[in-house]
């Protein structure tokens, strides 16, 4: 069988996931938005008894709030509910609860699985990659940024702030009127609650609270989002080599997690079933995992091993993995190839 019958065999496996079941969707939103609601709440209530239980209850809404962004996630490929004007609704009410606008960031999301690990198409949905020869050849105010925005301080401490609060707040210059007006009313709406909620409990409080929850919410989903594509062998080729269902499979990971933070993060460690076929509702993910054989030999990691992803900076193109800064070191100390002149040989 060719490589590309393989590939349709695969995806033909797991076409029959790509169904969502509408009481298991109901059931979702039931089970993550009350009790991240409730939490918020009881995080606000314990404030006079200790700011530390505040935190921890803060702490725990972050991951309803995860999960919340996992659904608004579906909502965006339109595999949550089988009603397209379902999906909007409900994706634009969670990304107001998220501070995700969801014509705009369904729009970039949905460019990256189409350009994932694809060197030619870099820029929109993803996390900026260097391969080493470019950094090698970068000016230095060019490297320099390039390491700024890698810095586990800069990419997990000021990440969260810049795309949570500012950089979802506005369009991006080619978008078309009904994305802008989806962004306006996602504002509108976020404007609102705060506005209701600070004449209700006071500006200190609510800042107080919700601070805390949306910063740590943003550092888990930026990490989950930067662990499922930067991994020693991930999968990063040129326009002409590139192939979608091996950028699906080889350039996204198996984040196995204890089955706690799995239920949390909605199944989203089996990120390579989703990139293969993101209209599998995220409660089907794992089915398909444990059911389709080939995708049960993908690139794992694991809670401990993927603390090693920190160290991986720059995308090596002849030994197709992730190394650090001094490769480019390396690179740029090799002898510049010589072209013999056909008339002197």
């Amino acid at each position: 069988m060719t490589v590309q019958n393989q590939q349709k065999a695969l995806k033909k496996q797991v076409a029959p996931y790509e169904k969502s079941d509408t009481k298991k969707s109901v059931i979702q939103i039931l089970n993550t938005i009350i009790p991240f609601v409730g939490l918020w709440l009881l995080a606000y209530k314990a404030m006079p008894i200790s700011y530390l239980l505040t935190l921890a209850l803060g702490i725990m809404a972050s991951g309803f709030m995860v999960r919340t962004f996992i659904i608004f996630h579906d909502c965006c490929h339109h595999s949550f509910f089988k009603n397209r004007k379902a999906n909007k609704f409900v994706g634009t009410i969670t990304g107001v609860l998220t501070f995700f606008p969801y014509s705009q960031w369904g729009r970039d999301h949905n460019i990256h699985h189409a350009t994932s690990g694809n060197l030619d198409k870099r820029g929109t949905g993803d996390i900026w990659v260097m391969t080493v020869e470019e950094y090698a050849k970068a000016a230095p105010m060019q490297k320099l940024g390039y390491r700024l925005y890698r810095n586990p301080l800069v990419m997990f401490g000021l990440g969260p702030i810049w795309l949570v609060i500012i950089k979802n707040r506005f369009n991006r210059r080619d978008a078309r009127m009904p994305e802008k007006m989806n962004t306006w009313l996602t504002n509108v709406l976020i404007v609102a609650i705060i506005a209701i909620l600070v004449w209700a409990i006071g500006w200190k409080a609510f800042l107080m609270v919700q601070l805390p929850i949306m910063f740590v919410a943003g550092v888990l989903g930026i990490w989950l989002f930067y662990i499922q594509h930067t991994f020693e062998d991930s999968y990063f080729e040129h326009d002409e080599e590139w192939e979608y269902v091996l950028a699906a499979v080889e350039g996204s990971s198996f984040y196995k997690l204890p089955k706690l933070l799995q239920w949390v993060t909605g199944n989203i460690g089996y990120h390579h079933v989703h990139h293969l076929a993101p209209r599998v509702p995220n409660y089907n993910l794992e089915e398909v995992h444990n059911n389709t054989q080939p995708l049960q030999h993908v690139p794992t990691v694991t809670l401990s091993t993927s603390l090693e992803s920190l160290k991986y900076r720059l995308w090596d193109e002849e030994k197709k993995r992730f190394v650090g800064y001094s490769a480019a070191k390396s690179f740029s100390k090799k002898p510049a190839s010589i072209k013999m002149n056909p008339e002197t040989e």
